[in-house]
């Protein structure tokens, strides 16, 4: 139990139903329509549909989404891939005529087509209860009337509105200005939109007049998308991987999605007694670091589009792992990754619902970076993604752009099964972070026994390829000893991720926890 003189939030718990998301207005829809006889995939849509209007810079219609789902009475998780695909004239050899090695961070080339609301359509259809109308209505409301800007939308409102371009600047600005803390957005031409998606589904949205605004404002930007790329978007359900650490398994979506760079960096530190360790010291946050670094280079060469990921046995066999965690030195950080593993591998918004007949749904839904590509459709103001980005320009590489084909995300969704059961429900946002977040996530309930708020609230550090960055909760001492130790360190801009749990347990007790880093919380019934 947490000590109540000093500043920290309470898990939340409850006995019906439960929703934990990033921010307030959210969390009550998925609640209304809940104990209005609506179950989880209901109200994940509902709530994952207006944090595109509550966090508008980090989700959207123009987005896409992965789901894992637990059937109520069953413990068999099924996932949902909600990604869309780059337009069919997406070439990376006239990429590389332009003189590019890398793809661009945003701009018309990152943009992919929208999957999200074939997913929502979907999982509606398939596992819905109450019908897609009435997921979509409290959105359509809160188009109309507006939500006022939150303190952390507010704050990364504020750091990312340099790239909008054209129509975007002129739906998310405010003559020219981010919004004011509690100054009202709204988005009249997506509640348009919503009403002819809620009458017609997917129909609404990939056919007809939006489908039109949206493909216009493309090619009017200079892009190659059409028409028919549009209504071929298609999502898929397929099967979870899944990998074991300290006894219970982490169930993560499987590629596109990164899930399984989540299971190879639990893989690669089940080599060490983390448990032994402080859980916010020194060691452990170096065996993390150096963990990640050897997990992220293994998803970066094999990890694209499920027609095109290879070895995906390979990344999650134990000898991948055992052969990566001799790499380690516990003393000292490796300069880069890549060098070291050659020869081991020759041969960012997030819904958690629990209903009260237990299914549960894991939904992750993202635009990518801060307003996506930068562009919107000129009609209906749907923010286009920069999912694009997540490709690469190596000729022959599995995640190389191509048309048709599916990016590499960083979005992932996760379950976790103890003897056989679904008992926790979560996710991790925050870009290339999420993995190492679900990672440490899961070791905090594993190996230091926390509750499911205690693990979200600690203190968090990543290495990327910009070095080190680490929050300012770590100690002073901390920092320094990381920095002998050789990492490139720098305290983090902004918050590593916001992550939000929901753990049944054995008994039926749902606990909620929420991330202090984001505006939302977690709230039962």
């Amino acid at each position: 139990m947490r000590d109540f003189q000093l500043p920290g939030r309470s898990p939340v718990f409850a006995t019906n139903g439960m929703c934990a998301t990033s921010h307030p207005l959210a969390v009550k829809v998925a609640i209304e329509l809940l104990e209005s006889g609506g179950n989880a995939a209901d109200a994940a849509i509902a709530a994952a549909v207006l944090l595109g209007l509550c966090e508008p810079h980090m989700a959207g219609l123009g987005g896409d989404c992965f789901v894992l789902l637990k059937p109520a009475g069953q413990e068999k998780i099924v996932a949902l891939n909600g990604s869309g695909r780059a337009p069919k004239a997406a070439d990376a050899e006239a990429m590389r005529a332009k003189g590019l090695t890398a793809m661009p961070d945003w701009g018309i080339d990152t943009v992919t087509m929208p999957g999200a609301v074939d997913a929502f359509c979907r999982l509606s259809d398939d596992w819905g209860h109450l019908g897609l109308e009435a997921s979509l209505r409290p959105s359509i409301r809160y188009a109309e009337e507006g939500v006022p800007v939150g303190p952390r939308s507010a704050f990364d409102w504020a750091m990312r509105t340099r790239k909008l371009a054209g129509a975007a600047r002129q739906a998310y600005l405010f003559d020219g200005e981010p919004p004011r803390l509690g100054q009202v957005f709204r988005a009249p031409g997506q509640a348009e939109l919503l009403r002819q998606v809620a009458a017609n589904g997917r129909a609404g949205f990939y056919e007809g007049e939006v489908a039109d605004d949206l493909i216009t404002s493309l090619q009017a930007a200079g892009g190659v998308h059409t028409l028919d790329d549009l209504a071929a978007v298609s999502c898929d359900w397929s099967d979870p991987v899944s990998g074991t650490y300290s006894g219970i398994e982490l169930c993560e979506h499987p590629p596109n999605g990164r899930g399984a760079t989540a299971i190879l960096l639990l893989n690669i530190l089940s080599h060490f007694n983390i448990a032994a360790l402080d859980p916010y010291g020194v060691e452990r946050a170096h065996l993390e670091a150096e963990a990640t670094k050897l997990a992220y280079d293994a998803s970066n060469r094999f990890l694209a589009d499920p027609d095109h990921t290879t070895r995906l046995a390979h990344m999650l066999a134990p000898q991948t792992a055992a052969s990566l965690a001799e790499l380690i030195d516990p003393r000292r950080a490796m300069a880069a990754a890549a060098p070291l593993t050659e020869h081991v591998h020759k041969d960012t918004v997030y819904v958690t619902v629990v209903d009260k007949d237990r299914m549960a749904v894991s939904l992750i839904y993202s635009i990518y970076s801060a307003f996506g590509s930068g562009l919107c459709s000129s009609k209906h103001g749907v923010l286009f993604q920069n999912r694009g980005a997540g490709f690469n320009l190596i000729a022959g590489h599995p995640n190389e752009l191509g048309g048709g084909k599916r990016p590499a995300h960083t979005i992932i969704p996760g379950m976790i099964r103890e003897a056989g059961k679904v008992s926790t429900s979560f996710g991790v946002m925050g870009g290339a972070y999420q993995p190492c977040g679900h990672a440490r996530f899961v070791s905090n309930r594993v190996d230091f026994g926390m509750g499911v708020q205690e693990a979200i609230d600690g203190p968090r550090s990543f290495s990327g390829p910009d070095g080190m960055q680490i929050e300012r909760g770590y100690d002073d001492a901390v920092r320094a000893e990381l920095v002998a130790r050789g990492h490139d360190l720098r305290v983090a801009e902004k918050p590593l991720g916001g992550a939000q749990a929901i753990n049944i347990t054995a008994d039926g007790l749902l606990i909620g926890g929420s991330d202090p880093r984001k505006d939302g919380l977690a709230l039962g019934y």
